[in-house]
């Protein structure tokens, strides 16, 4: 029963995944929770997809934000909640 729980894949798609998702990425060891999307760095000009945490410790100071692209997404831990109804 285990082994059929932890098997479980989430697809990430092609579009932005909703605030609350938990990701895995290539450049960051440790799980990551999505937390805002469309950001920009402070005196940057590029705009990212995502603005993360590191999870399950949350937003800690803003020097562990984590700003990344959807394509540099690895895995989905957990989708977030969608709220069909808005």
């Amino acid at each position: 029963m285990v082994d059929q729980i932890n098997s479980l894949t989430i697809e990430i798609g092609d579009e932005l995944l909703p605030i609350g998702t938990v990701v895995t990425l290539e450049i960051v060891e440790q799980a990551v929770m999505i937390y805002g999307r469309k950001q920009q760095k402070e005196n940057n000009n590029q705009i990212w997809d995502y603005v993360a945490c590191p999870y399950p410790q949350g937003h800690i100071s803003n020097e562990t934000n984590v700003f990344l692209n959807h394509d540099q997404i690895v895995g989905v831990i957990f989708r977030g909640l969608e709220n069909y109804f808005c």
